[in-house]
């Protein structure tokens, strides 16, 4: 079984019980990554019970720069399962290996960024089928908190995820096309999340995953919520073990439009006192959106060619900003 740090138990890898909250949220989040065909992508379900509705995203990176993407809310009665919209999560072994699956219909972006649009975009884009079957087995330590009471403490329209970890994962399975049959081996970056969740409570964020082989990864994460100090944090996951990162500052660079990043740099301390500077370039961008009473957010999606001293490896750098 993999190493758990923080107040965890294996058996928070199965969904809880459900809040009172209007906004109360479980959420499951895989993403993954295969260096050798320069394919990746997410899955997320995000389980809404008290609202009946799950929010289901699937978005895959073709290595010719299309982008296979569906979103749905997905009726739902109970936070029984992860299992909405075509979209299932299934814990084989806690803590250690789970698998994702999905069976049902994506549109394909020739250029990803017309879903700024999504509207015209869902409208307008081709339609296909595909299914997916991976399993996710751990490479590291299982890592968060069961109960940050610090963000438990405030309202929960202001809370964001008072229950959270990561895992770093190696990532076989196969993805179906449906004219074409891709086996996936790589690497990738799970997270569980439940408690309120507005997406407007946080101001802005960046998370950066990475993978660069079967004994290291590493995630960095910079959070701005509105009347706090900005807290920066994140891990080193090398040959099983967790490092602290202690000291953190990101660096980007964007597009005309502000929002949209095209290359990520981040220098890092470790609890150990080392220094590293991480660099990034996007190879596929998606931007999606969330809206509530007149408040944007946009969440920036970039699957991310990363140089770690003398390692490359790939993974997802996510820009949240609301507007």
């Amino acid at each position: 079984m993999a190493k758990i740090i923080g107040n965890l138990v294996p058996e928070d890898d199965y969904t809880h019980e459900l809040g009172p909250e209007p906004n109360f949220n479980e959420s499951m989040y895989f993403n993954f990554f295969d260096p050798e065909q320069a394919i990746g992508g997410f899955v997320r379900l995000g389980n809404r019970a008290n609202e009946g509705q799950a929010e289901m995203t699937v978005c895959i990176y073709l290595a010719d720069g299309r982008v296979l993407f569906a979103f749905k809310r997905a009726e739902i009665s109970h936070n029984d399962a992860f299992d909405a919209g075509g979209l299932r999560f299934e814990v084989i072994e806690p803590s250690e290996k789970l698998r994702t699956t999905y069976n049902g219909g994506v549109i394909e972006l020739a250029n990803p960024k017309e879903l700024s649009d999504p509207g015209r975009a869902f409208k307008e884009s081709p339609r296909r089928r595909i299914s997916l079957d991976l399993e996710h087995t751990a490479c590291g330590p299982m890592y968060g908190h069961a109960n940050n009471k610090a963000e438990a403490d405030k309202d929960p329209e202001k809370q964001f995820a008072k229950a959270h970890y990561e895992q770093h994962m190696h990532v076989t399975g196969t993805l179906d096309l449906g004219d074409e049959q891709v086996e996936i081996t790589g690497y990738g970056l799970r997270d569980h999340s439940w408690g309120p969740r507005y997406w407007q409570a946080i101001k802005g964020y960046e998370w950066l995953t990475m993978n660069f082989g079967p004994n290291l990864g590493a995630m960095v994460t910079s959070v701005r919520v509105e009347g706090e100090k900005p807290r920066a944090s994140g891990v080193l996951v090398k040959d099983g073990e967790l490092i602290k990162i202690s000291g953190v500052e990101i660096d980007a660079d964007y597009e005309d439009n502000g929002l949209y990043h095209k290359s990520v740099r981040a220098k890092i301390e470790t609890e150990h006192g080392d220094s590293h500077e991480i660099t990034g370039e996007v190879q596929g961008f998606i931007p999606l959106r969330n809206r509530r009473e007149g408040m944007t957010t946009h969440i920036g999606e970039g699957m991310t060619r990363w140089t770690f001293d003398d390692h490359t490896g790939y993974g997802l750098s996510e820009f949240l900003r609301t507007l």
